[in-house]
């Protein structure tokens, strides 16, 4: 069973929930359709790492999110994420009407850094993604399509939130391959203030998330 940190403490999520499309510039970056509702997709527990590994068959992108921790299916923690895709995959099972597991579900697909309780406006949240140095991703709950509230009573409606469940909030323009030797730096602000910041190298370990 994996685990994250969440105020220092290892907690056990069942799952992570997820929602597609929720940035109108990452729409448009990959060419897709605006949705009328919430696009959700799952990742299991067995996704879930602090390492960022960089794909030995298939090219893997990152996309940086707001992530939250609930509990009694309120948020709790926030923490960055990184929804890691199979984009070459993603794209044949689109054209094809098929569901993206294969894409987004495997392995160490769901990169988080360490979680922090959360009790301010969730509305003052965004967050910024560098690479090497370079600000690659930002954005934040002004530029969602869907809010995080909005999106917990939509999900509650299909299935419950178990204690310590993740919910990643989608991800803004700027998505790209991982490469082996990158470092990236996630960082949580509010009102321009970081509030989670954490770095990690592609393809070296890291003690972020414990297995047990």
């Amino acid at each position: 069973m994996r685990s994250v940190f969440f105020d220092n403490e290892a907690v056990y999520p069942s799952k992570v929930v997820c929602i597609g499309r929720n940035y109108a510039a990452h729409i448009k970056e990959l060419k897709n359709e605006v949705p009328k509702e919430p696009v959700f997709f799952l990742k299991p527990n067995s996704s879930i790492s602090g390492e960022i590994h960089s794909g030995k068959t298939d090219e893997i992108h990152y996309e940086g999110e707001i992530s939250f921790l609930l509990i009694a299916g309120k948020i709790r923690g926030v923490g960055f994420g990184l929804d890691l895709t199979k984009r070459g995959i993603q794209s044949k099972l689109k054209a094809k009407g098929l569901p993206w597991e294969r894409a987004k579900a495997f392995d160490n697909s769901a990169v988080f850094s360490p979680f922090v309780s959360y009790e301010g406006s969730i509305s003052d949240l965004s967050l910024e993604l560098y690479i090497n140095g370079v600000l690659k991703q930002q954005g934040g709950y002004g530029l969602m399509l869907h809010k995080p509230e909005a999106i917990i009573r939509e999900a509650g409606q299909i299935f419950s939130f178990e204690d310590c469940d993740l919910l990643m909030t989608g991800t803004p323009e700027g998505v790209g391959p991982v490469l082996r030797g990158d470092r990236f730096t996630g960082k949580i602000m509010e009102k321009g203030n970081v509030i989670v910041e954490h770095s990690w190298i592609a393809d070296e370990p890291s003690n972020v998330l414990c297995k047990k």
